[in-house]
C-alpha cells in the first residue's frame, strides 16, 4: 500500500497545483483544499477530473460528501441550525484523523465540513479507491 500512495502522492500534487495555479510546494499533506489552498467548489471539480484522468480512478464530490457524512442521515447529522452535533462530529473524527472537537472555537456547521478536508484526506481516497479497483 505503501508504493500505491507514493506513485499517487504526485498526481495528487500535481493536479491541486495546476487547477489551482500554485506552487506544488504549497500542496502539502495537511493544507485543506478550500481553507489553505483557496480552492472553490468548481476547482474541486477540476481537481478531481485532473487526477481522475492521471491515475483512471474517480472520485466525486459526491464522495467526499459521503465519506464526511458517513450516511449519517442530515437530522441526525446536524441539528436544525445546520450545527454539527455530537453523532456528526464523532465520525468527522473517525474519518478525518487531523480533526479534533476539542480545538473547536464556535459550533461547526455543515458548511463548514467541507472545508476540514485536506490534502491527505483526497490522497487517502483516493489510494482506497485505486487498491479497491485494483483488487476487484
Amino acid at each position: 500500500m505503501t508504493d500505491t500512495i507514493t506513485n499517487l502522492l504526485p498526481i495528487v500534487q500535481d493536479a491541486i497545483a495546476d487547477a489551482l495555479g500554485i506552487d506544488e510546494a504549497e500542496v502539502t499533506s495537511d493544507a485543506t483544499l478550500l481553507g489553505d489552498l483557496g480552492a472553490e467548489s468548481i476547482d474541486l471539480l477540476d481537481i478531481l477530473f485532473r487526477i481522475e484522468r492521471a491515475s483512471g480512478v474517480k472520485i466525486t464530490v459526491a464522495d467526499i460528501g459521503a465519506l464526511l457524512q458517513g450516511g449519517i442521515p442530515d437530522e441526525e447529522f446536524g441539528d436544525e441550525n445546520e450545527v454539527v452535533n455530537n453523532t456528526g462530529l464523532t465520525h468527522l473524527e473517525k474519518v478525518l484523523p487531523q480533526f479534533d472537537r476539542s480545538q473547536l472555537d464556535e459550533p461547526l456547521t455543515a458548511d463548514q465540513v467541507l472545508g476540514l478536508f485536506t490534502v491527505r484526506n483526497l490522497l487517502d481516497l483516493l489510494t482506497e479507491r485505486a487498491a479497491a479497483a485494483h483488487a476487484g
